[in-house]
C-alpha cells in the first residue's frame, strides 16, 4: 500500500481532518467550497493519485469503497444525491488524491458549471486541518 504523501492535502487530512465517517480504510470530509446543500469528499486512506489509477485498488477494496461512498450518504440522510469523480486537470481535478464528491439537497447550477469547468487550478477542496 502506498504511504501517505507529506505534500498531499488529503493525505493530511485523511490522517487528521474533520471526518464525518469514516470506517475500513475511508473517510469522509466537508468540502470547504460546497456546489450542493451536502457537499461531503469521499477519501482513501491510501494515496492513489486519480480514478485513472483504481487498479492499484484489490477488487474487495474497491468494492469497499463504493459501499463507503453509498454509507457516507445514508449517514448523510441523503435518499438521492449525485456522485461525481473528477479525473485529471482538464476535468477540473484540483488535488490529486483520488476522492469522490457527493453531493445532496439543493444545488446551485451555476456554481457546478463553474466548479465542473476545466482548469488548470492548484486550488485545494477541502478544508486543511
Amino acid at each position: 500500500m502506498p504511504s501517505p504523501r507529506e505534500d498531499c492535502l488529503f493525505c493530511r487530512l485523511v490522517a487528521e481532518g474533520d471526518h464525518v465517517h469514516a470506517a475500513d480504510g475511508f473517510v469522509a470530509i466537508r468540502d470547504i467550497k460546497p456546489v450542493a446543500e451536502i457537499h461531503l469528499l469521499v477519501l482513501p486512506e491510501r494515496h492513489v493519485d486519480t480514478f485513472r489509477d483504481v487498479a492499484a485498488f484489490p477488487d474487495e477494496e474497491a468494492g469497499r469503497m463504493l459501499r463507503f461512498v453509498a454509507e457516507t450518504a445514508k449517514k448523510a440522510g441523503l435518499e438521492d444525491y449525485r456522485v461525481l469523480v473528477n479525473v485529471g486537470p482538464r476535468a477540473g481535478q484540483t488535488v490529486f488524491h483520488l476522492h469522490w464528491h457527493v453531493l445532496g439537497g439543493r444545488m446551485d447550477a451555476a456554481q457546478i458549471v463553474d466548479a465542473l469547468a476545466p482548469q488548470a487550478s492548484t486550488g485545494h477542496d477541502a478544508e486543511p486541518a
